[in-house]
């Protein structure tokens, strides 16, 4: 692969990895046909998580520990040949070894059979009665064939008997891949003449003479009609679908955090205003990326763009004036920046304007575009992450079309968060013909990802909302105190040690951090290697031993007296047998290490001949993988000096490149345990201003000083209950009291992260409300942490343990940590700082008799 796959994205592919496995050994043992699904919301990288497991599937994988099916042939079906175009694209963009293996199914196809280790693109196109790949005869479900126009000799094979025959094939596995695989599946509610099988329920189910296809994978953000259908082919086994955490996909920096939402505060034509406003806002986003590039030193800024979405039946006079408006608005560009991605796929005329069409697949690729029109979400597959203002001149009740239109904006440009500037994390929508009440539902159905019924942690959708940025009256000092807080990470599933250091050492080489990082850290294993053979010498000799002989069993019959026998024999293995053991082995300490190893005892070989030597090698390490304790130490050994590495080039990797540093993010995530991770800087916040009321009437927000990022005035909007407004003014009332810091809720690189385990053992994040800042009798600025959270709630003692042991590791960063709860109608602090506090919350079953009982005080005190 060529991305470092997110945490989420390695539990997909391991899972579905696991869902064929069963389903190949099933189909090769009993011919028994089964199905599962993949659903992921929009912009998770479900094409990413495919090509991963397409390769490990053609090729193998030591990370999963997946054997390659050689006899792997896939179908890839989709609706669409530009759907299938574009997925063909993002495979070849995401997996290095795929390349050769994508063939797309052209209408001079004419194999008997699909070969194995190719993926096979089709649509329902190519498939459908008047298609050239089925002319000569095809199934028509009633078990005779229908001859065409076509003679059967100048097609050999209709894609249909090709189909067939790779069934028949012994040696074949056909899986079928079905892309958006909602779509085809067919519905009850059609009339009889339309609710004929469907093509893609003829490859499920069979027809007449065509057998259903074996192993059947659906992927699609909605794929409840395809699990349904799944659930009603006869003979065929479900498999666990496999179900992606929306919320997960949210935290990786995929999507982005913030939705912004403009409408009409008055009633009237305000189209043109918002529509100007919208102008500025895609300058701005143009200005600020060209900014970041500059900053990161790249050759290529990102191009923002514009979406005007107009009704079904477009006013071509209407759109003229709104392009009128942007074009005068913005005249470092003209009509030759401006497309549309309408059905009619031709020039458009909209007033004086000759607009060009574009297919909806390349407008992101296609950076002359900055202002594209579109009518509803445009097409199922499509995003554009570079599309950052939308203005909808939809009526009001359209919600539906703008979140679905939406929900293709929301891709991360670069698949990562920019460091503190919430501006190009963010995408904004202007709803000229919409009022409060119809922009609160948009702004209800936005909160979900596309396939999701519940709200998305860590998403928000603002209305009113207004840019701080670092506020002046803070001093410089402050600052400093605030990025050397440390936060955590939370251990992903991920990386084996041994890949992870390899992965950590590639990335020092390539910053030239350390050089020849890859050989050092492989010198260190093979020391680890040979410490192990030499403690567990007994162990590795009798599994060399198993290594190089093959046992077995003779059964004897004797026909006459009707008896039994097993006789044991021993025969000397060959080459093949110590190979697949070596590869075996390999997999399990990692290809790259076993492949050093073998070079360096070959090296030290007494043998007669370099194939002599390579081949004891091989044997040596072929037993090293049978003693579980060797792999043991191999791993903790590889967890050990990665740690060291990244905390030995900590501040190295804090002064490179943004896109950089996430590389080594990624890494530290991969650990077993939480790791220690920077705080940044936030270089702009933005913050809604006014909230609805539940009488549906708005008010203004209050707003407080000396907060560490502030509107033009030095003021940051506050909407604090009833717990959290008195512990502000109870800080800001403190001697020495000089900034304070709202702590961002969602996953942020600004946003101070603590790990804690909740019952099941996972780690989550615990984001404490609020940190403050005190200057010291020294003149020193000192932290403290005040994190006020209900008692009653199930993961009140899991996060007050997750506090306690953030404070044994960083307990030194900060003056105060203290956690705040409601008893009896009291408000009460436990000082995680004070000795006394940790032990009792070790022994506590109950969070609120710990802030009852006397090791709490009262804040107001």
């Amino acid at each position: 692969m060529k991305f470092t796959l997110k945490d989420y994205q390695v539990d997909a592919v391991a899972d579905v990895l696991g869902n064929l496995d069963k389903a190949r050994r099933y189909w090769g043992s009993d011919r028994a046909r089964s199905s599962f699904s993949l659903t992921a919301t929009t912009g998770a990288g479900k094409t990413v998580v495919a090509a991963a497991v397409l390769e490990a599937l053609f090729y193998g994988d030591e990370n999963f520990d997946f054997e390659a099916d050689p006899g792997a042939t896939v179908i890839w079906f989709s609706y669409d040949p530009n759907l299938n175009e574009q997925t063909r694209f993002r495979l070849l963009e995401a997996a290095d070894r795929l390349g050769s293996s994508l063939v797309v199914v052209q209408n001079t196809f004419r194999q008997e059979k699909f070969e194995p280790g190719k993926i096979h693109f089709l649509n329902t196109q190519k498939l459908s009665k008047t298609g050239l790949l089925v002319r000569g005869h095809e199934p028509n479900g009633n078990g005779d064939d229908r001859l065409f126009e076509v003679p059967p000799d100048e097609r050999p094979y209709t894609i249909w008997e090709t189909i067939q025959n790779s069934i028949d094939d012994q040696r074949l596995c056909l899986y079928l891949v079905l892309d958006e695989a909602h779509r085809g599946i067919g519905s009850s509610g059609r009339s009889a003449e339309d609710n004929r099988d469907t093509i893609v329920k003829r490859l499920i189910n069979g027809n007449g003479s065509l057998s259903p296809i074996p192993v059947v994978w659906g992927i699609s953000a909605t794929v409840d009609k395809f699990n349904v259908a799944m659930r009603g082919a006869e003979k065929r086994t479900q498999w666990p679908n496999v179900e992606v955490d929306s919320a997960r996909v949210q935290a990786s920096g995929l999507l982005k955090d913030t939705i912004v939402l403009d409408f009409p505060k008055e009633v009237g034509a305000f189209d043109t205003v918002l529509l100007r406003r919208g102008t500025d806002k895609i300058k701005e986003s143009t200005e600020a990326w060209a900014e970041y590039a500059k900053e990161q030193d790249e050759a290529d800024a990102v191009v923002p763009l514009m979406v005007l979405q107009v009704p079904n039946t477009p006013d071509s006079r209407e759109i003229g004036r709104a392009l009128d408006t942007i074009l005068d608005a913005w005249p470092d560009i003209g009509t030759e920046s401006v497309a549309h991605v309408f059905g009619e796929h031709s020039p458009q005329q909209f007033g004086r304007h000759l607009v060009k069409y574009i297919s909806p697949e390349r407008v992101q690729e296609s950076s002359w575009v900055r202002v594209l029109l579109a009518k509803d979400a445009i097409s199922t597959g499509w995003d554009c992450p570079r599309a950052e203002v939308m203005v909808s001149f939809r009526p009001a009740q359209g919600d539906t079309n703008i979140a679905q239109l939406l929900g293709r904006m929301v891709r991360t440009p670069l698949a990562r968060r920019i460091p503190g500037n919430e501006r190009l994390n963010a995408v904004n929508c202007l709803l000229p013909f919409f009022n409060a009440a119809t922009t609160e539902a948009i702004a209800d159905e936005l909160m979900k990802g596309e396939g999701s019924k519940d709200e998305l942690p860590g998403r928000r959708v603002l209305i009113d909302a207004v840019e701080m940025t670092p506020n002046p009256s803070v001093p410089e000092a402050v600052w400093d105190k605030f990025v050397s807080l440390p936060s955590q990470s939370l251990p992903r599933r991920g990386l084996k040690p041994v890949k992870r250091l390899t992965a950590l050492a590639q990335e020092l080489a390539s910053d030239n951090l350390l050089p020849d990082a890859g050989k050092l850290a492989h010198a260190e294993l093979h020391k680890v290697l040979d410490a192990a053979a030499a403690r567990y010498a007994g162990e590795i000799q009798e599994a060399a031993h198993r290594v190089i002989t093959v046992e077995g069993e003779t059964l004897v019959a004797n026909l006459k007296d009707r008896s039994k026998s097993f006789a044991v024999f021993v025969e000397e293995a060959n080459v093949e047998v110590i190979e697949d053991k070596y590869r075996r082995a390999a997999r399990a300490l990692g290809a790259d290490l076993a492949r050093t190893y073998a070079e360096y005892l070959a090296g030290q070989s007494q043998a007669d001949s370099d194939e002599d030597a390579l081949l004891d090698a091989h044997v040596r390490i072929a037993a090293l993988g049978l003693v579980p304790e060797v792999k043991e130490a191999l791993e903790r050994d590889a967890e050990s000096l990665a740690s060291r590495w990244l905390q030995q080039y900590r501040a190295e990797v804090h002064g490179l490149l943004d896109e950089r540093q996430a590389a080594y993010i990624q890494i530290r995530e991969m650990a077993a345990g939480p790791q220690e991770i920077d705080l940044a800087r936030p270089k702009n916040r933005l913050e809604p201003t006014r909230v609805r009321q539940a009488n549906g009437e708005e008010k203004d927000l209050p707003t407080l000083r000396d907060h560490l990022v502030a509107d033009a005035d030095g003021n940051f909007p506050i909407e604090a209950n009833d717990w959290e407004r008195p512990v502000l003014d109870k800080e800001m009332s403190r001697q020495g009291f000089v900034a304070w810091y709202r702590n961002p809720s969602r996953s942020s690189e600004s946003s101070l992260a603590i790990a804690y385990q909740d019952g099941s053992s996972s780690y989550r994040a615990l984001r404490p409300d609020f940190v403050f800042f005190h200057e010291r009798a020294d003149g020193s600025i000192g932290a403290s942490i005040v994190d006020p959270h209900s008692h009653h709630l199930g993961d009140a003692l899991p996060k007050l343990r997750g506090l306690v042991e953030y404070v044994k590791e960083y307990g030194s960063h900060y003056q105060r940590v203290e956690a705040v709860a409601k008893v009896d109608n009291k408000l009460r602090v436990l000082d995680l700082i004070d000795q006394s506090v940790p032990q009792a919350i070790a022994r506590a079953t109950d969070a609120k008799e710990l802030y009852s009982s006397a090791i709490a005080s009262d804040l107001l005190k």
